[in-house]
């Protein structure tokens, strides 16, 4: 069975899109606005991934894709046809839930076929029998969903929904239910069906790890808006806010004033150390900024000693906490101006391992230092989801 679709353009009008698209969609509550006037494009055959902490609006966002809750205002339009006011079982969608929905008396045979009968397709068993080889159920067809551990109930749930060929597979945290391992293998799993069938997958989550790992492209959510969109390295690597910088991973974000712009880099007193940041990756006009660095990036040294990293040099540090977690030791270093910067030294073996009050001086190379806009909370996004 052959789902495969390839990645459709956008016309030079401008008018035939074949993706998903979203225009000032928005959705209010009695108290509140959900979703404030978001714009989207997915792009046909793309996995996709709304991120964001609990009460961002993502999953409002999905269930109006889905048909389950109707727009405010704004427009919904897939592979070209305005579904805004569409009833969900007019449009082609399919949602994978958290809790798999599977029908209990039915065996997963029956499960997958459930929606291709009820329609009165032809061809079903060997339909069926393909979707289940896809998701690599073919041998537990006649079990029933209790017989099944939780990730292959989840497949189950999976095969349901691509079998009906839809154009967007909506996923609603579909990991959430699962351990810790068994969801690192799924997420990879999930992956592999995604590109093997084509389809467009749009997946809301609040776990970093698990959208970075899935999405080719993800939009970070924060207060019923999008912060920020692009390529898991590229938020990683450049975020252009302090919720994207702290709820993507962790950040050093040190306070500076900005003494100087050329063509290629911005330059910053940070508590007067100079320091400088590339034109890319400056996103603020004003003279104050965050200077932001991740701590994986940071460099840490025996006080004096000459660090590989050209540029940016810190001094006198102090050791204020050490962990070692196997894979990398994580520092705390309290710098002469009160704050504290965290450093992830990976344990290659080549390198000593500070002890708590050691002397230190840490540095960093220009091209992976940030400057955010002083104007926003240095502390949003942080610890957002618990």
């Amino acid at each position: 069975m052959s789902l495969r679709v390839e990645a459709g353009v956008e016309a030079a009008d401008g008018t035939a899109y074949d993706g998903l698209r979203l225009r000032a969609l928005t959705k209010r509550f009695a108290s509140f606005t959900a979703v404030r006037g978001i714009d989207l494009d997915v792009p046909r055959g793309s996995f996709f991934a709304l991120l964001g902490p609990s009460g961002c609006g993502k999953t409002t966002t999905l269930r109006m894709v889905a048909g389950l809750d109707a727009p405010t205002s704004g427009t919904i339009e897939l592979a070209g046809k305005d579904i805004t006011g569409a009833k969900p079982y007019r449009r082609p969608v399919n949602t994978v839930f958290q809790n798999y929905a599977l029908f209990p008396h039915l065996d997963i045979f029956e499960n997958v076929a459930f929606g291709l009968r009820r329609r009165k397709v032809d061809g079903v068993d060997k339909k069926v029998a393909e979707m289940l080889a896809l998701v690599e159920l073919d041998a537990q067809a006649r079990k029933k969903p209790a017989q099944l551990s939780g990730g292959q109930q989840q497949r189950v749930a999976l095969a349901r929904a691509l079998i009906n060929e839809p154009e967007v597979l909506l996923l609603d945290e579909p990991l959430g239910a699962l351990d810790l391992k068994l969801r690192r293998s799924m997420q990879i799993e999930l992956k592999r069906i995604q590109m093997d069938v084509g389809l467009t997958f749009v997946h809301v989550t609040h776990d970093q790890e698990e959208a970075m790992t899935m999405a080719d492209t993800v939009a970070v959510m924060n207060g019923g808006l999008i912060e920020q969109m692009g390529s898991p390295a590229e938020l990683y690597e450049n975020p252009r806010s302090t919720f994207v910088a702290n709820f993507l991973g962790q950040s050093n974000l040190i306070e500076g004033r900005v003494t100087g712009r050329s063509a290629d880099e911005v330059t910053v007193d940070m508590h007067g150390i100079g320091v400088s940041v590339p034109v890319g990756r400056a996103h603020t006009d004003g003279q104050q900024g965050w200077v932001g660095i991740r701590p994986e990036k940071v460099l840490i040294g025996d006080a004096g000693s000459k660090l590989d990293a050209p540029g940016n040099t810190i001094p006198g540090g102090v050791v204020s906490d050490v962990s070692f977690v196997g894979v990398s030791t994580q520092y705390l270093v309290r710098m002469p101006w009160g704050q504290e910067l965290m450093v992830f030294a990976q344990n290659t073996g080549r390198d000593k391992i500070f002890r708590h009050g050691d002397p230190v001086e840490l540095s960093w190379r220009p091209e992976y230092a940030f400057l955010l806009d002083h104007s926003q909370d240095v502390r949003a996004g942080a610890q957002e989801d618990g």
